[in-house]
């Protein structure tokens, strides 16, 4: 019998199955366990919305679920590192994505610095635009370095403190730098640079939620320090 509910469920919406972690019993210091649940069957309540992203989400209420033997997924009771290499894995994957958001923010920036124009020459002459330019490209290749190191720990399958390592390293400079550069491409675009019609703000939105998924960095800090 499945109890409870699992908040702002990426693609639940869509989902076929869904892999739902849970405690078996009243005991807070039971083990998780995993299910594969039919989003269709009764008792199975989704409310779906949309993030500031755009992606497609969903708070899914169990009420009283049947499952059925087959649906367990692993070991009863011992799901969690299962879950910790996922979300790993999950979480290197979304710094790569921020890289390219912000490569892309990067180009479309210099790009516009060089072709918008003010007083009869383009902004970009103005040093401290090419200053501030300049140190969202450098965080933008620091925050890529660290991705990649994350990658390749993940795929090499290191020991699991290796990994957190890696991972969280990553994490909290990636969203440091995600914050720094969706904000100051915004600013430099100017006003243009909130509105639905130019893609730059639809990367910020991007970069903002890629930041704070899967924990956000003062969670990735701290528990890289207990790891240290």
């Amino acid at each position: 019998m499945l109890e409870g509910t699992k908040c702002v469920v990426v693609g639940a919406p869509s989902a076929h199955r869904l892999i739902v972690s849970a405690r078996s019993g009243t005991d807070p210091s039971a083990g998780a366990s995993l299910f594969v649940v039919d989003p269709t069957l009764p008792g199975v309540a989704l409310n779906p919305s949309r993030t500031v992203d755009g992606l497609r989400v969903a708070d899914v209420h169990f009420d009283k679920v049947n499952l059925g033997a087959d649906t367990l997924l692993g070991p009863p009771g011992g799901a969690l590192p299962f879950i910790e290499e996922a979300t790993d894995f999950a979480t290197a994957l979304l710094c790569a994505e921020a890289v390219g958001a912000m490569q892309y923010a990067n180009d479309a920036t210099l790009e516009y610095l060089k072709t918008r124009k003010q007083f009869g020459a383009p902004i970009g002459a103005n040093q401290v635009l090419r200053h501030r330019m300049v140190e969202m490209v450098i965080v933008t290749e620091q925050a890529r370095s660290l991705a990649i190191l994350a990658a390749g720990k993940v795929d090499a399958g290191t020991d699991a403190k290796q990994r957190q390592r890696a991972v969280s390293a990553a994490k909290v400079k990636i969203a440091d730098a995600a914050r720094q550069v969706s904000q100051e491409a915004v600013q430099l675009h100017g006003g243009m640079g909130m509105t639905e019609e130019l893609k730059i703000s639809h990367t910020f939105r991007r970069l903002t939620m890629l930041a704070q998924r899967f924990d956000d960095a003062d969670h990735h800090l701290e528990r890289y320090a207990k790891l240290a």
